[in-house]
């Protein structure tokens, strides 16, 4: 991975936080550049500036498509209550003895990006078999660029994307080679749907770990069964004000739950593609949901 790209402490926190506007939808492109203009000087525009915080796929591949320890194509999945049909990237270790754990890995609000793609490339790597789907894929899939698929899934109907993911779940579930236990991570997006999924699916669903994720409903909340793994930003107030009433409805639920909230760091510190990304938290929370897997589903 180059280290040519910015990093957050190069930027001011409040374009920082500009910038999760923008990309969430609380402001569009016009007004975050003109919100932006003042931090532009020392020959900077604000579209520059929206280029140096967008993701630089190329920049953060660290398993390669062809990596010799593991497998991986795009494979159909039937969703007769949702879109029909979905599709996502199925990835696991090459050479495998025995069934193995299977974990759902679930894209931001944009689609299957590469980053995505590479983190369930990671998971193979670690010895899980991993399948990340692509709410994008009835409208053709991630479009090979990030604002256009944010339009793209903003237009989506939210409960079908989850009906497709549930449909997914239940196909990841089922794979031939699995063991019969099945964890969710998810980013952003997904980690809001982690936590839908485990409420609608308590009994396929073995463990999640949503990152900076937005919280289900109270109602949701105490559906869940399977332990949480969740992990927050410091920085990422937007995501963190629902924390403490989905904590409170956790502990009402007897979920068993471990949050760790990672110091100095923002929303989308795991992404290794922005320049919000940590690579200490990211590395760490990494490290905690690996063993967090292995500890619930092998």
């Amino acid at each position: 991975m180059s280290e040519s790209r910015k990093q957050a402490h190069e930027f001011d926190q409040e374009l920082l936080d500009l910038y999760d506007y923008y990309v969430h939808g609380q402001i569009d492109r016009r007004a975050f550049l003109s919100r932006a203009a003042k931090f532009a000087v020392g020959g900077l525009t604000a579209v520059t500036l929206l280029d140096l915080l967008n993701p630089q796929y190329a920049l953060a591949e660290q398993v390669l498509a062809n990596d010799p320890r593991i497998v991986s194509e795009y494979r159909k999945f039937p969703s007769p209550e949702g879109s029909g049909e979905g599709r996502g990237l199925l990835a696991q270790p090459k050479d495998m003895e025995g069934k193995r754990p299977v974990v759902l890995v679930i894209h931001e609000n944009r689609g299957l990006n590469p980053y995505i793609e590479d983190v369930a490339r990671r998971l193979a790597a670690q010895g899980f078999i991993a399948f990340a789907p692509d709410a994008l894929y009835p409208v053709g899939g991630y479009p090979g660029n990030d604002d256009k698929g944010r339009e793209l899934q903003a237009r989506l109907d939210r409960e079908k994307i989850v009906r497709d993911f549930v449909a997914a779940v239940c196909f990841a579930h089922d794979l031939p080679d699995s063991n019969g236990k099945l964890g969710v991570v998810g980013f952003c997006f997904g980690g809001w749907l982690t936590g839908v999924l485990a409420s609608r699916l308590p009994d396929l669903v073995d463990a999640g770990v949503p990152y900076y994720g937005g919280p289900p409903t109270a109602e949701e909340a105490a559906r869940i069964k399977a332990p949480l793994l969740l992990q927050f930003a410091e920085l990422d107030t937007r995501v963190n004000d629902g924390w403490p009433g989905y904590e409170q409805a956790l502990k009402q639920a007897g979920v068993d739950y471990t949050a760790h909230v990672y110091p100095g760091v923002n929303h989308g510190f795991h992404n290794d593609t922005t320049p919000r990304y940590d690579k200490a938290a990211a590395e760490l929370s990494w490290q905690r949901t690996i063993a967090f897997f292995k500890k619930h589903l092998e």
